[in-house]
């Protein structure tokens, strides 16, 4: 399945919030035989068009995962860190890390105090972010340095792509390579059809930290509409009720609706009738999806300029923003399928 060895070839890769080049890369290679030109704007985001005559429709998937940053290197050598996006400091306790050093990856740690030194009060707490570290191996401040070490390198999880069972896989930074290597399928299935309209498929930057890049590229491409590409949480383990969160994996792709309760996103109505109904004529499976937390590129997009309609494409994925994240592959394919049929159909609605 081509889809998911681009998956597993994105995910695998790294690039948190405002490092995403080697994303970034990966996308370019696999997008440019689809698309009439690529290149990259002063923010970093990866802007590709399939030139047609019609309707200029937007299709945005975030290039960065979440990671940790150097703030600074403690005489013994050890690595204090900053959060880089929304973790769940639980998460990353003895999480094994690649800390991207100038003289190329390093292996790391991240350690704490240990329970058999705490009081029995604290054993009883979480450890807290701040409390942690990540160990190298380095003797000492000055051999961290030597190893290609400063305050401000990026950090990564270390985590490999891997199968579950029943089609499902399981590997860190799904939120987003899902989103990104949906939308490069759904330019390849674009590529073998005659497109009437005129779409550009962006790789956008720093979306995990305020959705940055998507309110630059948007500005500057003042599409008719737009979708952003990404993932989203279902309701379909334990730890989270129907009330949060109706949907499910293998029910297919996810229509957003209203995300943040409002707060973020109330997608435009032709919008979602024309997914919906691209979905339908398609046999495509779709969920459709009120929530109460979590944005994507499409709060940003929707707002720029006189405002543009927009709503999202989401892939169910379970734990997001942990160094496991598990999905679909079938889901997965749901979504790329309703990209492409959806520019296809796009003439009819805008």
């Amino acid at each position: 399945m081509e889809l998911e060895k681009l998956l597993e070839k994105l995910s695998n890769a790294h690039g948190i919030s405002g490092y995403e080049n080697t994303i970034k890369d990966i996308m370019e290679e696999e997008i440019k035989p689809y698309v009439d030109e690529a290149r990259t704007d002063k923010m970093g985001n990866l802007i590709t068009t399939k030139k047609g005559e019609g309707p200029a429709i937007m299709l945005a998937a975030h290039m960065d995962e979440i990671g940790l940053m150097v703030q600074y290197i403690d005489d013994n050598g050890f690595l204090r860190f900053v959060k880089i996006g929304g973790w769940f400091d639980q998460t990353l306790h003895s999480q094994r890390v690649v800390v991207h050093g100038s003289n190329g990856p390093i292996t790391g740690v991240i350690g704490s105090k240990p329970p058999h030194v705490m009081k029995d009060e604290d054993r009883k707490l979480p450890v807290k972010a701040e409390d942690m570290f990540v160990d190298i191996g380095a003797k000492d401040k000055e051999d961290a340095i030597n190893m290609g070490v400063d305050v401000g390198t990026a950090i990564s999880i270390d985590r490999d792509y891997v199968p579950l069972a029943n089609g499902l896989v399981t590997c860190k930074a799904f939120d987003n390579r899902a989103g990104v290597a949906m939308l490069i399928d759904a330019m390849k299935q674009l590529s073998e059809t005659d497109v009437k309209a005129t779409v550009h498929a962006v790789g956008t930057v720093q979306e995990e930290v305020g959705l940055k890049g998507a309110r630059t590229s948007a500005f500057g491409l003042n599409p008719d509409v737009a979708i952003a590409v990404d993932v989203t949480f279902p309701g379909d383990h334990p730890g989270i009720d129907k009330k949060d969160s109706a949907l499910e994996m293998g029910k297919g792709a996810v229509i957003t609706v209203v995300d943040a309760s409002g707060r973020g996103l109330i997608a435009d109505r032709n919008v979602v009738k024309w997914l919906k109904e691209t979905a339908e004529e398609n046999d495509i499976p779709y969920q459709l999806n009120v929530g109460g937390g979590g944005t994507t590129d499409a709060t940003a997009i929707h707002l720029t300029r006189e405002g543009i309609p927009s709503s999202t494409i989401s892939v169910p994925t379970r734990y997001i923003h942990s160094p496991v994240e598990v999905l679909s592959l079938e889901d997965l394919q749901a979504c790329a399928d309703l990209i492409a049929k959806a520019v296809l159909n796009i003439e009819k609605y805008f």
